[in-house]
């Protein structure tokens, strides 16, 4: 008996650009779902549902005498069913592609795999109180999400052909720790948010061990690095003529550095304001799929050769002719 993929995949081949719009929705929420948890903390609603998998001892759903707090925590837990509808289609579509393309997936049940754990570390979270470091742990592995959805969609764009260098070593090196460091500009900012006002609760909740001011100045220092770093490659790829499609992404991830760097002092200066801490999130986001981009594009892949499980037809033999 055919698993349910299968069945569908026999009866069903979506155009390629169906598997591009699935892999694009997976994107788009799971954007989605690490603003929606960012509203959860900045509105002190982290434990509106006070335990876990159930939103309190009594009851499975949000009540009235939860009030905001708790339609707040329990919607956050209901967006996961609408990531997990969006990787399904993914998965679905993926699978049903012809040909077959087992790369994408992999990716997407990489993408199932991410939200079923962050799931849990969900529940931990309010178990535990909103211990600082699960938080993050739990924005982290929302971001590792962020980092396959937007991987599946790159790749769902191209071929499964060996990747081709479009720019030289040295490039590629700079691109690749400019990647590092942008990982790095994104784990000192869970500490600093971890150090802050924002704590998910209004009640006493335990803070990071870290002064914020001290935390904040080497997020700072390390954001600074990260744009000289993109502007410094921006311009090299200026200079040297590279692909269209490379400068592109360099382009747009200065631009997008640019922003997030500007909403991050203006948040400094007016002690964290609520909004703004929203929009600063949403652009640290936006700067790791940006960055991610220009990885990517720093290489291409081209379409392949039908697989040995569809195999094409032989050509036929050329007749022979009487001499």
């Amino acid at each position: 008996m055919r698993n349910p993929l299968a069945f569908v995949a026999a009866r069903w081949t979506p155009r390629p650009e169906t598997v591009r719009r699935a892999a694009l929705a997976a994107l788009v929420m799971s954007v989605v779902i690490v603003v929606s948890g960012g509203a959860v903390r900045l509105t002190g609603s982290g434990l509106g549902c006070d335990t876990w998998p159930k939103c309190s001892d009594d009851s499975l759903v949000a009540t009235s005498e939860m009030g905001f707090h708790g339609a707040i925590e329990f919607g956050n837990r209901m967006m996961t069913y609408v990531v997990c509808a969006a990787v399904g289609w993914f998965i679905v579509a993926a699978r049903s592609a012809k040909p077959r393309r087992r790369s994408l997936t992999r990716l997407g049940w990489a993408q199932f795999w991410v939200v079923a754990s962050n799931g849990v570390i969900g529940g931990i979270t309010v178990l535990t109180e909103l211990n600082p470091f699960i938080v993050a742990g739990h924005f982290l592995a929302a971001t590792a999400l962020v980092t396959v959805t937007t991987l599946s969609w790159v790749r769902a764009r191209e071929g499964d052909g060996p990747p081709r260098p479009l720019v030289g070593p040295p490039v590629r090196r700079a691109v690749a720790a400019l990647t590092v460091l942008s990982a790095a500009l994104v784990v000192v900012g869970t500490a600093v948010t971890g150090s802050g006002k924002h704590a998910g609760d209004e009640s006493d909740i335990e803070r990071m061990p870290f002064d914020w001011e001290t935390i904040t100045r080497v997020h700072s220092a390390l954001a600074w690095v990260v744009v000289l770093g993109a502007l410094a490659i921006w311009l090299g790829l200026r200079m040297m003529d590279a692909p269209p499609a490379v400068l592109g992404r360099a382009r747009d991830l200065v631009l997008v550095l640019l922003a997030q760097g500007a909403i991050g002092y203006v948040q400094y200066a007016l002690d964290e304001p609520e909004l703004l801490v929203a929009f600063h999130l949403l652009g640290a986001t936006l700067v790791w799929i940006s960055v991610l981009r220009l990885l990517l594009a720093t290489r291409e892949r081209a379409e392949t050769e039908p697989s040995d499980e569809e195999p094409t037809a032989p050509e036929p033999a050329p007749l022979a002719t009487a001499s």
